[in-house]
């Protein structure tokens, strides 16, 4: 009876261990809205179901968000951009941004050869609300780079309004060419300036070199780490 009645304990003591092991706690993460979509759900709606006890915060932004002072565990933005006080761990491969158009738009319009033909087209704006300005367009080909203010009738703060509006032929958008792609081939869309679109860091997972992961956090991360092509 009493070996018995010890077993019981030591069971009970083995499954009070494994629940304080289980990772659990709230993660909070800020994100734009495509990095959110292409990366960020795609991970945790396979994953979360097994960590029941994890709680996900994604908050959409597209400035450089000071997750410290903000009390956010991590952020998600291109390589080339995060802080080098940062720890920076690749989520996702290269990016190349699109420059679309509808067929409707360019029906009376000349392509845009170059960049700066840009400033002949009616063009949609991205508002980046922490900097307080829009989204300057950026270009490179080869040793060359070029940043162009464009204009037109209509700003938005989410590219998903942006890719909307640029379907309707209401002007030129520059998005994430995985997000643009399938409008491509199926004929809703045009692609102009691709030669000077080039590659550039893909999105990256960056937190506090100096905050000690939670287990939760490390396994989000664990499962976001881009590992190439599989």
């Amino acid at each position: 009876m009493i070996g018995s009645h010890l077993d019981g304990i030591e069971d009970g003591l083995s499954a009070l261990s494994a629940l304080r092991e289980k990772p659990a706690g709230t993660v909070r993460i800020t994100a734009t809205e495509h990095a959110a979509r292409s990366v960020l759900w795609p991970a945790f709606e396979k994953l979360l179901p097994h960590y029941p006890e994890i709680n996900l915060e994604i908050i959409i932004s597209y400035g450089l968000t000071d997750i410290v002072a903000e009390q956010i565990d991590a952020g998600v933005r291109p390589g080339g951009i995060i802080d080098k006080n940062m720890i920076a761990v690749p989520i996702a491969q290269e990016m190349r941004m699109a420059v679309v158009g509808s067929p409707s738009y360019f029906a009376d319009r000349d392509l845009p050869l170059v960049p700066q033909d840009l400033t002949g087209h009616s063009c949609i704006n991205l508002r980046l609300p922490r900097h307080g300005g829009v989204y300057v367009w950026e270009f490179e080909k080869g040793s060359r780079e070029l940043n162009v203010r464009v204009s037109g009738q209509l700003t938005f703060n989410l590219t998903s309004m942006i890719l909307e509006a640029a379907i309707g032929g209401f002007g030129l958008a520059m998005l994430p060419e995985d997000q643009v792609i399938n409008h491509l081939s199926k004929g809703r869309l045009v692609r102009v300036l691709k030669d000077w679109c080039e590659p550039y860091p893909g999105y990256h997972l960056y937190y506090p070199s100096r905050r000690q992961p939670t287990p939760a956090f490390s396994v989000l991360v664990n499962e976001l780490r881009y590992r190439g092509e599989t």
